[in-house]
């Protein structure tokens, strides 16, 4: 059973993937690569596997899942000590963000997958089938395949794996080939806690094994860049199979005069710069109104002065660990250089950090606007773009004058008026007076806007995704010949019309 670290690396294929811790350099292990072939296999024995995982019901998926809620936390160190390692974040954010979502996640899907995916008993408006019965089921659709990204091992990967185990799927697991320890470790505990062989299996491979998969799965989840998400819909509708696509976002603030400043400065500070910048919802550019504006640029840029940054150690050793995927470095300086080009100022950082390549220091900018890619592109990195506004209609107009949709943010003490601003908002889901706090309500749908994605995660859509609709429709009592069955008479039509204007004809009063 190829389940741990050491078995994937004793595994056969020529090419090796080299695991790295990023903030170091230092070198964690060496894994074999999967193959073509070998990923067949895992297709085949994942379809094998799952009617038996399927049968064994709700019940049977939640014991095994609430097992594996306790033995992350049992193994809280281990967890914690594997995805520090591998992508150099703090340890405060492993927990807050991967550890505690852990904890959440399968003892949620666990409580949750019979309430969202049990027979529904609907009722019809149609007098034609009065008598009748109407239910809708839902089916797991089989074998599910999730490729995640590397900023978020265990949320974004294996996460959106729960829901869909809880389905009664089998799943193959692709994360990125920078930070595969993770979602090997997941599988070493999911066989301790009793989960069948094969029914949760880890794909460890590059980029283009992860367009093989689409084509061998029943549904693909991906969450990643826009563009590699438009290839893996592209790729997925040779075969028509289903997607649920979580892709990039430029998630704006948006603060107005009347805020809690205080609150307005730590939050773009800390949502900005945790977990280095590399979040999807984290914020990339703030609009301030221009009455408190030079206020709030005092206070972010006093805190962004006082961040510590470097390797992570233990609890409190820093606050902003390095990037976890080297080439990203790149992106940050290339939009940074420009906006000074264009006439940004920098408050706090602007330059690769002095604890080696794997680091930017943290970053505010000021004086910018919408011609500078700071505002316009996905910077994915631990700097915060902040312009000044007229008033909260410019700021409106300016943060959905963008591609994206996926988080935004108000902030504001009139809650009214949040919620009226919210409401314009082009984005998946937008907080007032906070930032990404929805991120922790799994019963509430996580998802973007235009080039933000399709689909959602959490929520009843995050896991009736996972299964296929079935509607049935029960007759009981019935003539043994209804009025427009065959051989078809006149009187028949006649009928039938005078029935339909009855119901329908007469449109509205008054």
């Amino acid at each position: 059973m190829a389940t741990t670290v050491q078995q994937a690396q004793q595994s056969s294929s020529a090419a090796s993937i080299v695991v790295e811790n990023p903030a170091t350099g230092a070198v964690l292990t060496t894994l074999a690569a999967h193959t073509s072939e070998q990923l067949a296999e895992m297709a085949a024995r994942g379809r094998r596997a799952q009617p038996a995982w399927q049968a064994i019901g709700f019940d049977g998926r939640a014991k095994v899942l609430r097992r594996m809620q306790k033995w992350v936390l049992d193994n809280g160190d281990r967890f914690l000590d594997t995805l520090v390692s591998e992508t150099g974040k703090t340890r405060e954010d492993a927990v807050l963000a991967e550890l505690g979502y852990a904890a959440g996640a399968f003892g949620f899907w666990a409580k949750s997958a019979r309430k969202y995916l049990a027979d529904e008993r609907v009722r019809t408006s149609s007098p034609f089938l009065l008598g009748r019965k109407l239910i809708v089921r839902y089916e797991p659709v089989g074998l599910v395949g999730v490729i995640g990204p590397w900023n978020y091992p265990f949320t974004n990967t294996v996460g959106d794996a729960i829901p869909a185990l809880a389905a009664g799927n089998a799943v193959i697991v692709k994360p990125s080939s920078v930070t595969p320890l993770t979602s090997l470790l997941i599988e070493e505990g999911l066989h301790a806690c009793g989960i069948p062989e094969h029914v949760f299996q880890v794909l460890v491979a590059r980029g283009p094994l992860g367009g093989e998969l689409v084509d061998v799965v029943d549904f693909i989840m991906f969450t990643g860049s826009t563009e590699t998400g438009k290839q893996v819909m592209e790729r997925a509708a040779r075969t028509l199979t289903p997607v649920s696509l979580e892709l990039g976002g430029k998630d704006p603030m948006i603060v107005l005069a009347d805020a809690d400043l205080e609150r307005a400065a730590n939050a773009a500070v800390f949502w900005s710069m945790q977990n280095g910048g590399q979040t999807c919802i984290s914020v990339e550019r703030v609009y301030v109104e221009e009455p408190i504006y030079d206020r709030f640029l005092a206070l972010v840029a006093e805190q962004a002065h006082a961040l510590r940054q470097g390797a992570p150690g233990g609890f409190g050793s820093v606050d902003v660990g390095s990037f976890i995927n080297l080439p990203q470095a790149e992106i940050v300086q290339a939009h940074v250089t420009d906006a000074v080009q264009r006439g940004a100022r920098v408050l706090a950082g602007g330059h690769r950090g002095q604890d080696g390549p794997a680091f930017f220091e943290p970053t505010v900018l000021a004086g910018v606007d919408h011609s500078m890619q700071c505002m316009r592109e996905e910077t994915f990195g631990p700097t915060l773009p902040i312009m000044k506004v007229a008033d909260a209609e410019e700021a409106i107009r300016l943060a959905n004058d963008s591609p994206y949709g996926l988080q935004a943010s108000v902030f504001t003490k009139d809650l009214a008026k949040g919620e009226r601003v919210a409401r314009r908002i082009q984005a998946g889901a937008v907080v007032v007076n906070d930032c990404n706090a929805n991120y922790l309500a799994l019963e509430a749908p996580m998802g973007g806007w235009k080039d933000s994605g399709i689909g959602t995660r959490h929520g009843p859509d995050g896991i009736r995704k996972y299964a296929r609709r079935q509607t049935i429709l029960l007759t009981r009592f019935a003539p043994k010949k209804d009025l427009y069955f065959f051989p078809l008479r006149a009187w028949h039509g006649k009928l039938l019309l005078g029935a339909l204007k009855l119901l329908y004809g007469r449109g509205e009063r008054g």
